[in-house]
């Protein structure tokens, strides 16, 4: 069984204290990773520190040339990168081969965003009632070292929207990987290092969020904490981190409408992709679909129709559509979820059944409003479906939520479109298609309990960097 070293300022570093990695569908070994402790957690900070300032001195041409050095060698290293992603994470072999592309596109979206973006601004200072005599502009820079701390369910590319500005913005960086999926994170950093990226600036640490990420996220010397997990995580380091820049995604229960002149066929399909892709292990996975009363009966015979054709299984088997939950635990809340709202007379319209980590794709309907199935965020392959009167009530019911990510709008009428885009409390309104759908050039975020900030390389420098205004005096006439 292979083992991995942590990576510090460049260098591998072996503690003896191991963490086993386990395939979530049988619990078989994928190999083992040594856990940081309090000498390698200050090392990689002082490290980091002393990144900051080498890359400081680097240019944008340098940056970018590291950049796109990555996303060439990602793509030599695609099937390793994709086996890893996979048997750690649980997602189907085709969705970690997406996700390795997803994140070479993060890579070169972030060069463009070096180039474009990490330049200066002319000033009309004139412009101003004390600006007589005076020219200038303004410039972007690095704002520091910047931790990283990413969850299991996109091990590369989630890690990618961290690092890929990091570097593009000039900022040296620890990563801090889930626990169940480090494999992935230690060949990223290695990634990097092999593309260029001076060696002190990378740093990749392993172990418990509360004994790792917590004590290096409130140190004063680290500028940059961007986390994507839970809202009481991204409170918990809010709170504890001081003065810093923040990029916190914290997840949903995004809702998706179908509205009563909706290809339905069309929505029922993208509807079941967006619910059941990684076992509905994902931010904006589709929890809760809204139908319009004119359409509830044929939709659902559509939606069950859907779902009834998607192979759950082992992951690494290519025809494999839905694979296991990430943990044994996390199974367990999931189905007791279920049964809880089925004992208060919810109606399970087709799955619900279980096989190890395995949850058959389940689409529900009659579930009680304060449930925890609707307010909260399942994380799991399950959907409630419920009928509405009409459009107004449809987005009454998405926003009636704490949290506030994607919403989706299946519908023919502008007129809906753009009420939905204008009044819903979210980060993203899609229309004809599912709150799932994301491009990795989008300012990807959410609001309320969905977190602060937003992702995709061109928008995650607005906190991975800091302006600086240059002014001069023009001399007095002689």
């Amino acid at each position: 069984m292979n083992e991995y070293a942590l990576i510090i300022g460049g260098e591998k570093v072996a503690t003896g204290s191991l963490l086993d990695v386990k395939n979530p569908y049988d619990g078989s070994p994928v190999g083992r990773v040594h856990i940081a402790g309090k000498e390698e957690i200050e090392s990689a900070i002082a490290s980091a520190v002393l990144g900051f300032e080498i890359l400081k001195e680097s240019t944008v041409r340098m940056r970018v040339a590291w950049l796109d050095k990555a996303r060439a060698l990602l793509l030599e290293r695609a099937a390793d990168f994709a086996e890893s992603i996979a048997l750690e994470s649980g997602k189907t072999i085709r969705e970690a081969r997406g996700e390795v592309s997803r994140a070479a596109e993060t890579l070169r979206l972030s060069a463009i965003a070096a180039e474009e973006h990490m330049g200066s601004k002319v000033l009309p200072i004139d412009a101003a009632p004390n600006g007589d005599g005076k020219w200038g502009f303004c410039q972007r820079f690095g704002a520091g070292p910047v931790l990283a701390i990413t969850p299991f369910n996109f091990p590369l590319n989630l890690a990618m929207h961290k690092i890929g500005p990091a570097i593009a913005a000039g900022n040296s960086f620890i990563l801090k990987p889930a626990s169940p999926t480090p494999i992935t994170g230690i060949k990223l950093g290695q990634l990097m290092l092999d593309a260029g990226v001076p060696k002190q600036a990378v740093s990749v640490l392993v172990g418990p969020g509360s004994a790792v990420a917590e004590p290096i996220a409130s140190d004063d010397r680290i500028k940059v904490v961007t986390f994507t997990g839970s809202p009481s995580v991204g409170r918990h380091l809010a709170k504890t981190a001081g003065m810093k820049l923040f990029a916190f995604e914290l997840g949903s229960n995004s809702a998706a409408y179908v509205h009563e002149d909706a290809d339905i066929m069309f929505a029922a399909n993208r509807i079941a992709k967006g619910a059941f892709a990684l076992a509905g292990q994902v931010c904006i996975s589709t929890q809760r679909v809204y139908i319009h009363k004119a359409i509830f009966e044929g939709f659902i015979e559509l939606l069950i129709s859907a779902t009834r054709a998607l192979k759950t299984g082992n992951q690494m088997d290519e025809s494999t559509d839905i694979g296991p939950m990430i943990t044994e635990s996390e199974t367990d809340r999931v189905c007791l979820w279920i049964s809880d709202v089925v004992s208060k007379g919810a109606e399970i319209l087709i799955g619900g059944n279980r096989d190890g980590s395995i949850i058959e794709p389940t689409v529900i309907t009659n579930v009680p409003q304060d449930s925890d199935l609707l307010r909260l965020e399942a994380f799991g392959p399950v959907v409630v479906v419920e009928l509405v009167e009409s459009s107004g009530d449809a987005l009454a019911r998405i926003d009636d939520s704490a949290f506030g990510l994607h919403a989706g709008i299946f519908t023919e009428n502008i007129h809906l479109a753009r009420e939905a885009f204008e009044k819903l409390d979210v980060g993203g309104v899609i229309i004809n298609d599912t709150p799932t759908w994301r491009a990795d050039l989008i300012p990807y975020g959410g609001n309320k309990l969905s977190g602060l900030g937003r992702e995709g390389p061109e928008f995650a420098l607005e906190h991975m960097t800091v302006w600086k205004t240059f002014v001069v005096q023009k001399p007095p006439e002689q």
